[in-house]
């Protein structure tokens, strides 16, 4: 596909960069060279059917510091929309409340013990509608005891909150309280003075609704202070949050019900939706659905709705790392009322604009930028002027093509690397690299060998320790590829609409040899040193395979 044209001005914000800005030194040097585990919260071991930010988010932290890593990457925090996909969010400011480790509420008297018998839930797999149903209740009792019981410490500490975040959160929550008087179903679906949210109704409904509206706020609040703790925890132990801002937010969310002016919208029903153009991959593209944004409309307010969304996410995360950042470049416009993709174009986004407005008001921002897909020129010029690192997934590195590129100049493989990208055997929408490596043709998985050179009864190993060896600044690995698992923890099928998102790993699944292992590749390849401590020589060595 070919870069659409810097002519073009529809839905875009001022000119797309030119080669001329691509070759400008960049303000931002290179991330420190440093390693880290990509596992989102809600894959961690804990008794209540889901991963919370309890004990276990604690011992993960107390993992990571053992295996010499720096970094604990996540998915997006928020709560899980469509499919149960956090890249659907409800919102883009909130947290899921079904992070929210209950245990912790026994200790503040808000509930008993007795409370949180859970029902049979499986520890391998999240089964999201029954623990929504368990922990939702749960919430709820807590919410009312706090009501009743709550320390003057705690009322101020919620009422501050509620001040700091006035600007989603009473919207957020009322959205929530509706959703529930509606049993869930969608704004575009609510009496049509709500959906367009009418003064008149909007009043009635905070009226009425005023105690869910308020659960909701407390919640929010609960979940902020539990993960300010982790968070807290792991960065005293010099442990960086990379986290996820997804480009697009979802239709059913409190971002466009609250701001559908910000969107290429006709009252309620989006005019035109995201997805990305035909590849090998599928033949009609894929439409995602995702509202697409009115970036003429948004430039006009200053980019103020993605600035607030950056300094919510800065809240949370030390590092952000920015989904489909070729989405801000130029998006795949698809009519609203096309079944596929097929009939999308390319049209340009805000570009630089945005990103020099998000610069003059927060400043500088760690950013690692997911540049992968169908990647036009236009989308190197723009991630190469304003100095981000991108994303090099070595899983990508070995197709039937990847030595006959010209001059071998596949990114994906490592010798072509500059030093300015992160790294990752996969990512949360691959198979795991022993699943990957076990799916390849012959002819494939000779191709990998041959690079690696080794026998492949490791593999997973094998791409760590090509992805340490790197010159990449950073290096990420799923924890799954550090425990060698196969398929069956894959986290996300996409395109697939139902059972993703629910992998688990247990307690004593991690042992000291996967961290002892890591640890010594990650000192050996300079991606840790401790700074009272000389460089160490020591070299990690296999270990045998289990049983």
């Amino acid at each position: 596909m070919s870069a659409p044209s810097s002519q073009q001005t529809d839905q875009g914000s001022g000119p797309l960069p030119t080669l001329e800005d691509a070759k400008q030194p960049s303000a931002q040097s290179p991330l420190p060279r440093a390693a880290g585990i990509l596992l989102h919260p809600t894959s961690l071991p804990g008794p209540h059917g889901i991963g919370d930010l309890g004990a276990a988010a604690y011992r993960f932290v107390e993992v990571l510091e053992a295996a010499r890593q720096t970094i604990w990457q996540l998915m997006p925090l928020g709560p899980v929309g469509l499919g149960n996909s956090p890249y659907a969010a409800s919102s883009a400011f909130a947290g899921f409340p079904l992070l929210i480790a209950l245990d912790q509420l026994t200790g503040r008297g808000w509930l008993d013990r007795s409370d949180l018998d859970a029902p049979e839930l499986p520890p391998a797999q999240v089964q999201f509608d029954a623990v929504a149903e368990y922990k939702t209740a749960r919430l709820k009792k807590a919410f009312e005891r706090f009501e009743q019981r709550a320390s003057g410490d705690d009322t101020a500490s919620l009422e501050a909150f509620q001040e700091r975040h006035r600007a989603w959160l009473d919207d957020y929550a009322l959205f929530m309280a509706l959703k529930d008087a509606h049993m869930g179903a969608g704004w575009m679906n609510w009496d049509r003075p709500l959906a367009l949210r009418q003064g008149a109704a909007l009043a009635q409904a905070r009226r009425d609704l005023a105690a869910d509206v308020r659960f909701h706020q407390w919640v929010q609040w609960v979940f902020f202070e539990q993960w300010t703790s982790v968070r807290t925890y792991a960065n005293d132990r010099g442990i960086t949050i990379v986290g996820d801002i997804p480009i697009f937010v979802a239709w059913d969310s409190a971002d466009v019900w609250v701001h559908r002016e910000q969107f290429q919208m006709d009252d309620e029903q989006p005019t035109a939706v995201a997805g990305v153009p035909p590849d090998a991959f599928s033949k009609t593209g894929q439409r995602w659905g995702n509202p697409l944004y009115d970036w003429d409309r948004m430039a006009a307010t200053g980019y103020r709705w993605w600035l607030d969304r950056f300094k919510a996410t800065l809240e949370l995360v030390d590092t952000v790392r920015l989904d489909h950042f070729r989405g801000f470049a130029a998006y795949w416009r698809v009519p609203a009322d096309e079944e596929t993709a097929i009939n999308g174009r390319w049209v340009p986004g805000p570009g630089k604009a945005l990103f020099e407005a998000i610069d003059k008001e927060l400043g500088h921002i760690p950013m690692i930028v997911e540049d992968l897909g169908e990647i036009t020129p236009d989308v190197i010029v723009l991630r190469e002027a304003l100095g981000f690192p991108g994303m090099k997934v070595l899983q990508f590195a070995f197709g039937d093509d990847a030595h006959d590129t010209p001059r071998g100049q596949n990114p994906y493989l490592p010798h072509n690397y500059e030093p300015n990208c992160a790294v990752y055997t996969g990512t949360h929408d691959n198979d795991t690299t022993v699943g990957w490596f076990a799916s390849l043709s012959p002819e494939e998985r000779a191709s990998v060998l041959r690079y690696v050179g080794t026998d492949g009864s490791r593999i997973a190993r094998d791409l760590t320790r090509l992805a340490y060896q790197s010159v990449a600044a950073v290096a990420v690995i799923p924890l799954q590829d550090v425990l060698e698992l196969g398929p069956e923890a894959r986290m996300n099928v996409p395109g697939r609409p139902e059972h993703n998102w629910t992998w688990r790993y247990q307690d004593g699944v991690i042992q000291p040899r996967h961290t002892e292992w890591l640890a010594a590749l990650t000192a050996s390849t300079a991606r840790w040193r401790s700074p009272d401590a000389p460089a160490t020589d020591e070299k990690p060595e296999d270990d045998e395979p289990d049983a």
